[in-house]
């Protein structure tokens, strides 16, 4: 104890008289007759502090806090998520506070180690290039003739011994360029940054040095808790490097060999990458245009695996293509209605105009309203006509709350709280609480995995609980379980996990299965010797989201007011659905209306001929096969004009020769409804003859 306090009281004397201020953008440290300033450009972000701890002396810029030592040396530093706010060196550690839009973290800086200042917490990086590009920022700004001295002063900035080795380089020395480029490949960075040195290095004509910081990269990463499993979205990777807008470069310059090493690297690290289809195949047709079709193909392969998992394995595109369906549903049901109410319509023109003569006429008569309803064009028709139209009706509301959550669910797993390749962090917990996602077991999964990667394993544990029979939440305790030292416990809940998901990979991999794809093989990579989480798929992120869609679906008929009521921000979409139901109900209403006239008295007038005969099923309503002829033909006709007319469902209907195949045989099946329509015409005329001579003969 007394040699503590020698050590404390040696230490407090011999920094007697030193002192570290802010000078506007200067930080200042005057120690007797020495001291040493450093200067931050405005663009780099607010400065925060300073404060001592010890010798050290800790400044924030922006996002990180450098440590520098009583001569001005860089000890160390903290990359951290967000701009720096606060700095406190009480209680014999610095205190970080760290602060975004709708979140505050804290994290516990320790000692300087190597050229680093560790974080005791995770950090999950936001994706802001403002965050994440913030050394090659740095970098930037600093003049060309200052190249120099920034480097003594900031020997950490890779970015800026990078600059020096491309100038050495354009100025032909080799050996200088060369010794930059271990200089900046000896710093310790984040992921973002390697990713982003690596690009630089590439361009630079440092390919060997670029491997090395993509590996670093991938590293680093995996070590941060990203994951291959999880989806990444545009602006995500942009902000981490953007590697596929890099690869996108490489292609247009025709550098394969360099391409390949950058796709493997997104293989690895970002497999889910939005817009990812479109790079492989972009990637599989130029390598086909090489002689490279074994390897074209493979990659074909790579990218339909990674369908499973998502909307009845549709890929990334699954709420898109669920959209267009339920819209080309919605209007095939609109126009088959249309065509319904039209024919029946032409039917009863005559005789309703006879039964509303007394009334006033077919448009005075609406000043009494209920008389009027009762002798609406519907009421002239039989009760199986009408039973098809409300049947129509409710297929075509069922579509539109199909079309609603489509739109719904399409948002919600676009949301950048699930497009980040991992979960946790400050900046993740405030975004995903925005997302009001549905209780139930995948969101007890997504906020248990975002608790267990940030290190409260009792918060994760009650979490997974709450899911259930949920095999993923299952896999999950079992980690929890192995990480307190019960590995019997741990391998009943793995056992468990697989019996109710055969093929959970997760589990089948803590078990020692050693299953051969993507996840285990990254896991056994980058994280060997650590059990693997098991991450929500594409289904399960949906559920969270939208909800079932079979449940949503039967809600829009059992409990439609409560479907609109329970939609987050309103669209006009919910005005059409609201309008739907309303001509559902009065058309179920209508089955209960006596019919106002019988088939003799209708007949069939020369108008109801002409559109039975030009819409296809529409005259044949009081035969089931009527409505499944209209149907089959509003289905027909809506599909060949989203091929081919001003709409369009690009993510549902195929183009170039698929698209003309398609279009054949649609064409094909349009004319055959006409040929069955005016066969059954034909022969519904017939039997009106047949009768008619029958009575002339009586």
């Amino acid at each position: 104890m007394r040699l503590a306090l020698a050590f404390g009281v040696l230490g407090l004397t011999s920094l007697a008289g030193a002192d570290a201020r802010l000078d506007g953008r200067t930080l200042r440290y005057e120690a007797g007759e020495g001291g040493w300033a450093r200067t931050f450009a405005a663009n780099l972000g607010p400065l925060t502090g300073p404060v001592s701890l010890g010798e050290q002396t800790y400044l924030g810029v922006g996002p990180v806090v450098y440590a520098f030592s009583p001569a001005g040396e860089v000890l160390g530093r903290a990359d951290l998520p967000g701009a720096v706010t606060s700095l406190d060196s009480g209680g014999g550690s610095v205190r970080v506070g760290v602060s975004g839009p709708g979140y505050v973290e804290r994290f516990t800086l320790d000692a300087p180690s190597g050229d680093t200042l560790p974080v005791r917490e995770r950090v999950v990086f936001p994706p802001d290039p403002e965050v994440t590009g913030w050394l090659a920022r740095f970098a930037d700004g600093v003049d060309p003739g200052a190249l120099t001295q920034a480097g003594r002063d900031f020997p950490l900035n890779p970015f800026i011994a990078l600059r020096g080795a491309e100038r050495a380089g354009r100025a032909g020395n080799d050996y200088e360029a060369l010794s930059s480029v271990r200089r900046a490949l000896g710093a310790t960075l984040a992921f973002p940054a390697w990713t982003q040195l690596a690009a630089r290095l590439d361009a630079a004509g440092f390919p060997a040095a670029a491997n090395l910081a993509l590996d670093r990269a991938r590293r680093d990463a995996a070590a941060r808790g990203l994951d291959p499993a999880l989806p990444v979205s545009r602006a995500a990777l942009f902000a981490y490097g953007n590697p596929s807008g890099y690869v996108g470069t490489l292609l247009d310059q025709n550098r394969l060999a360099r391409a390949e090493v950058w796709m493997n690297f997104l293989r690895e690290l970002y497999p889910r990458f939005e817009g990812g289809d479109a790079l492989y195949r972009r990637y599989a047709e130029v390598l086909e245009a090489q002689g490279r079709a074994g390897e074209a193909e493979e990659w074909r392969q790579f990218a339909r695996t990674l369908r499973a998992g998502s909307l009845y394995n549709l890929g990334p595109d699954d709420t898109r293509t669920l959209r267009d369906a339920a819209r080309l549903t919605a209007l095939a049901l609109a126009l088959a209605l249309l065509a319904a109410f039209l024919t029946l319509t032409a039917r009863a023109w005559k005789a309703q105009g006879e039964d509303l003569r007394p009334l006033g006429g077919r448009w005075r008569s609406w000043r009494r309203p209920p008389e009027r309803l009762r002798l609406s064009a519907l009421s002239y028709a039989s009760f199986a006509e009408r039973l098809v139209l409300a049947l129509l009706a409710g297929g075509l509301l069922t579509a539109l709350g199909g079309w609603q959550w489509a739109n719904e669910t399409g948002r919600g797993l676009q949301a950048p709280a699930l497009n980040l390749g991992t979960y946790g962090g400050g900046w993740s917990a405030a975004r995903l609480g925005e997302l009001g996602l549905r209780p139930g077991p995948a969101t007890s999964l997504i906020t248990g995995l975002a608790a267990q990667l940030d290190g409260r394993s009792s918060d994760a544990r009650v979490l997974y609980q709450r899911a259930g029979q949920d095999a993923c939440a299952l896999n999950n305790l079992g980690i929890i379980a192995q990480d307190a030292g019960d590995p019997a416990q741990a391998r009943s809940f793995y056992r468990r996990a697989l019996t109710l998901q055969p093929d959970l990979t997760a589990a089948a991999y803590n078990l020692g299965l050693n299953p051969g794809t993507a996840g285990p093989t990254f896991q056994k990579t980058y994280r060997a010797g650590q059990p693997r989480l098991c991450y929500p798929d594409r289904r399960a992120l949906a559920r969270a989201v939208g909800g079932d869609l079979g449940s949503v679906l039967r809600r829009t008929l059992t409990d439609p007011l409560g479907f609109l009521a329970d939609r987050r921000p309103a669209t006009r979409l919910d005005a059409v659905i609201l309008a739907g139901l309303v001509g559902f109900a009065l058309l179920v209403l209508t089955l209960l209306v006596p019919r106002a006239a019988s088939s003799e008295r209708l007949g069939r007038p020369a108008g109801f001929r002409l559109l039975a005969l030009l819409l296809p099923g529409s005259g044949l309503l009081g035969n089931a096969w009527g409505g499944v002829l209209l149907l089959v033909w509003a289905g027909a006709a809506c599909t060949l004009l989203g091929l081919s007319g001003p709409l369009r469902f690009p993510f549902l209907l195929p183009v170039g020769d698929e698209a003309a195949a398609l279009r054949g045989g649609l064409w094909a099946l349009l004319l055959g409804t006409y040929a069955l329509n005016v066969l059954a015409l034909l022969l519904i005329e017939a039997a009106r003859a047949r009768r008619r001579r029958a009575e002339h003969a009586e």
